[in-house]
């Protein structure tokens, strides 16, 4: 049942309700008014300044759009493009939807509770936009759907929605990119996203952030998954932020479902980082993984990660290692739960720092310290996802390579 006036209800309800782990933001030092935008066609979008293309590029977003089957491009409060290029794949703004589709009201605020606390209560009660991104049953995205949530307003919170949707026996992959104007300073983003795979449908998800160094992030998003789906879900952030703090939680429903998580993060002065994931595996046959590599370089990061065997003949693994550099602290907290007999799950978490012995390995083949300490950053980052596409590796092979020089 939908009924939007409920949900407002429910969300003034929350709203000064804090986040039950991480550190609180007032949002009330943040402007929500709506930012007008002009729409860009494709000429325009190409011809962006240089400064905000590199930030963009950073991000993921292709501005060619020749290597993308769609793109969806929010600027502060105001979509300034959207379209699909993939048959059988849809990119609305999720406003429109809501106001044309009536399919999208089985889907609205159904895995994310709007009143979770105030933080969602915020994206409800000031709803700015957000996409929705469907595959339709059987498609078979060519290229990755690119979406990009943009700050350009000092001071401002930018509010989204965003609804995934992979119908049943499609294929679906998109890249995300979170990023801010050159000039933007202080600002908040709060993210609603609910992902729907569908039964032996196959989803992937990588977003990468790239936030200005006094950036409040809190983005909030449940996925649920069927019989013989599959979840990719991967995060990169190597720059700064001021807090972000994010726990997205999986749930395998159906036979045979799998969901793995992938996330990279390096952590720099003065930001702080609470994130990981949580799956439930609900069904026989369920497979999960949960894959961390943090470097912090003088920041503070939590690594959460939880795993819940709910049945016999499920298999989990969680993975969180951590190096660091200049100071800073991680702390990683691993989690397995196991309610059965016949569950299969385990975990490794390390910390520690880079081996001079290796160090030195490498100094003696002919490269200098920082040139041996960046291969062995390098390598330390590079995580093996099963199942990406290639276009998708590259963009995070590309990421990683791009943070060198601020990890060193």
């Amino acid at each position: 049942m939908y009924d939007r006036e409920q949900l407002r209800e429910q969300a003034k309800k929350a709203l000064g309700k804090a986040a039950a782990i991480g550190p609180d933001v007032n949002l009330d030092e943040f402007e929500k008014a709506p930012v007008d935008h002009k729409y860009l066609d494709d000429n325009e979008l190409r011809s962006l300044p240089e400064d905000e293309q590199k930030r963009l590029i950073m991000a993921g977003l292709d501005l060619t759009e020749k290597e993308r089957g769609g793109t969806y491009f929010q600027k502060d409060t105001a979509v300034i493009h959207c379209k699909s290029k993939q048959a059988g794949v849809e990119v609305i703004p999720i406003k429109k939807a809501l106001q044309e589709l009536d399919w999208i009201r089985d889907y609205y605020w159904k895995l994310v509770s709007v009143d979770t606390d105030k933080y969602t209560a915020a994206a409800e009660l000031d709803l700015h936009d957000g996409y929705v991104i469907r595959s339709l049953p059987g498609a078979k995205t060519v290229y990755p759907i690119q979406a990009c949530l943009y700050l350009d307003k000092e001071g401002l919170q930018q509010n989204v929605h965003n609804i995934i949707i992979a119908e049943e026996d499609s294929e679906l992959h998109i890249i995300t990119g979170c990023s801010t104007s050159p000039h933007l300073k202080k600002a908040a983003h709060v993210g609603i996203s609910e992902f729907y795979v569908k039964k032996n449908a196959k989803l992937s998800f990588t977003m990468i952030h790239n936030w200005a160094e006094d950036m409040q992030v809190r983005p909030r998003s449940v996925a649920q998954v069927e019989e013989g789906g599959l979840f990719l879900n991967n995060y990169i952030c190597m720059k700064p932020v001021k807090s972000l703090q994010m726990y997205p939680t999986t749930h395998l429903i159906g036979n045979d479902a799998v969901a793995r998580f992938y996330s990279i993060i390096v952590g720099s002065p003065g930001s702080e980082y609470d994130v990981g994931g949580r799956i439930f595996l609900k069904k026989p046959g369920n497979r999960a993984e949960i894959v961390a590599r943090t470097i912090s370089n003088g920041g503070k990061i939590i690594a959460r990660g939880d795993l819940i065997g709910e049945v016999a003949e499920i298999k989990a693994h969680l993975e969180c290692k951590g190096l660091i550099l200049n100071g800073g602290v991680i702390h990683a907290i691993p989690e397995l739960r196991g309610y059965v007999d016949g569950v299969e799950m385990s975990h490794e978490a390390a910390v520690g720092k880079i081996a001079q012995e290796e160090i030195t390995y490498l100094m003696s083949r002919g490269l200098t310290e920082d040139e041996a300490t960046s291969t062995i950053v390098r390598g330390f980052l590079s995580v093996d996802i099963p199942g990406l596409p290639a276009q998708l590796k590259s963009e995070i092979d590309r990421a990683v390579a791009a943070s060198d020089e601020t990890v060193m």
